[in-house]
């Protein structure tokens, strides 16, 4: 209610006052917009940021989730021209919530400089969670309900908890409660060293509770299926770390901002990135899910990454007052379900209802990035475009969606070379697809992600 009453008041026409004639200051124009997506106000993405993306090694990193949403935020909301007071929500996406970081949204806003009378909450949809940040962002813009949200997602996978088993917290609950000194004797007699075993709570997450199969397994399930060989997938894996490794020499990251730890240690480039990488190289690896003719390996599957992403939403009321400029409109979101078993087919999925539903074909987009969670994931929702049945049983579509360049796709690398750290995946490849959009002159954008659980998320975007 305090907010509400202090920018009801500060909406109040000022006393006239003589003051010499100037020239009008205008909004930047916003450039003409198709007729695409005209449910509800338009909704802009304005600006955005990350961090680098830091390999998760055998201990906690040097930054908590917040910490690097507050790294990332920083300088983005240096850099604008409006307080961030002013900032109506904000809206993290974010998987391993740290113990000590309990809704890390209103975390985030509060050091970031937000204030106490701006919301700040947490959102989760797995892989996609950064995606469903903006697409959330979205809808309660273009409903009125907002002006101004800052969307973002976050994730410190090397923070990820270990955790006793079943048997050792069983074993911990029945020491503790009992009273007496036999009791506890009695309790502790059955005591085994295998108790003191932690149970990694990353790879729990990685198994389907459902269809109980580890992701890795339904990238080989994926491969099977669509005739994707450990060479295509390997082949695949190197483009990724070339085109990142040209993307840092070139200067194509302009949304990464460098950061410091408490030690001084600088970041200033996605560490994983290997650019000497090669077919032959990741043909010595040995399969991890599959063993011994798996076609997923360490070498052409995501890394386990440390990073954080945000992007600014705002109507088109609030880019007229505050004179922003606006990168990109949202034009549609999709969000599509599917099998647990073949969760990585989900963009396939996504994207093609999206642009169906908007009247479009695939010819249509000149820039994509689809998260690159497995190399044989990627390529299976390429070939599943291609085939008849699949597009005809599946999608309903009378001919094949296309074959997808791939000259236009994940121009500058993804998660293979940059890592994928969960919560922040979806954020980052929204926020670049606009960057690669721009540099390779396309009027439309799709970001697409496949989503634990047996999910697909997909959004398209008007480069403005």
């Amino acid at each position: 209610m305090v907010k509400t009453v202090k920018k009801t008041a500060a909406k109040k026409a000022p006393a006239k006052k003589a003051a010499p004639k100037k020239t009008a200051v205008k909004a930047p124009a916003i450039k003409r917009q198709s007729k695409l997506g005209t449910i509800g106000r338009p909704v802009y993405i304005i600006d955005g940021a990350r961090t680098p993306m830091i390999k998760a090694g055998n201990k906690a990193g040097p930054f908590t989730p917040v910490d690097l949403a507050v790294e990332a935020g920083r300088p983005l909301l240096a850099r604008q021209p409006f307080d961030p007071r002013e900032i109506d929500d904000v809206i993290l996406g974010l998987v391993n919530v740290h113990p000590d970081e309990v809704n890390p949204g209103r975390v985030a806003a509060l050091r970031l400089g937000c204030g106490a009378e701006v919301p700040g909450w947490t959102v989760q949809r797995n892989c996609a969670s950064g995606q469903q940040s903006i697409d959330t962002a979205w809808k309660y813009i273009a409903s009125g309900n907002a002006d101004l949200i800052l969307a973002g997602g976050a994730e410190a996978l090397s923070h990820a908890p270990l955790l006793f088993t079943q048997k050792a917290a069983a074993w911990f609950g029945q020491f503790m409660s009992a009273r007496s000194t036999a009791q506890k004797l009695a309790a502790f007699q059955k005591f085994r060293p295998d108790m003191l075993q932690p149970s990694i709570g990353l790879l729990r997450g990685l198994t389907d509770p459902v269809a109980k199969v580890n992701m890795g397994v339904t990238a080989e399930i994926l491969a099977h299926r669509f005739g994707i060989s450990r060479t295509d997938a390997d082949t695949y894996a190197v483009q990724s770390h070339h085109r990142l490794a040209a993307a840092h020499k070139n200067g194509h990251l302009e949304e990464m901002h460098s950061m410091i730890d408490r030690k001084g240690n600088l970041y200033d480039h996605d560490d994983g990135v290997r650019p000497d990488n090669s077919v032959e190289h990741l043909a010595k690896l040995r399969p991890a899910f599959e063993k011994p003719y798996g076609k997923v390996t360490a070498g052409n599957s995501s890394q386990i990454t440390d990073g954080a992403s945000w992007t600014i939403l705002a109507s088109e009321d609030a880019v007229k007052k505050y004179k922003l400029k606006p990168m990109a409109r949202i034009v549609d979101c999709d969000w599509s379900s599917l099998g647990p078993e073949v969760m990585g087919l989900g963009p396939a999925l996504a994207s093609a209802n999206m642009l169906t539903r908007n009247g479009l074909k695939q010819k249509d987009v000149g820039a994509w990035e689809i998260n690159e969670a497995f190399a044989a994931q990627v390529l299976s929702c390429l070939k599943a475009w291609t085939e008849k049945d699949f597009c005809k049983n599946i999608l309903g579509l009378d001919e094949p969606f296309g074959e997808l360049d791939q000259d236009i796709l994940n121009i500058d690398g993804g998660a293979i070379s940059m890592g994928h750290p969960v919560g922040t995946s979806g954020n980052r490849i929204t926020l670049h697809s606009i960057h690669a959009a721009r540099r390779l002159n396309s009027q439309l954008a799709v970001a697409s992600e496949c989503i634990g659980g047996g999910m697909g998320g997909a959004m398209l975007l008007e480069i403005l």
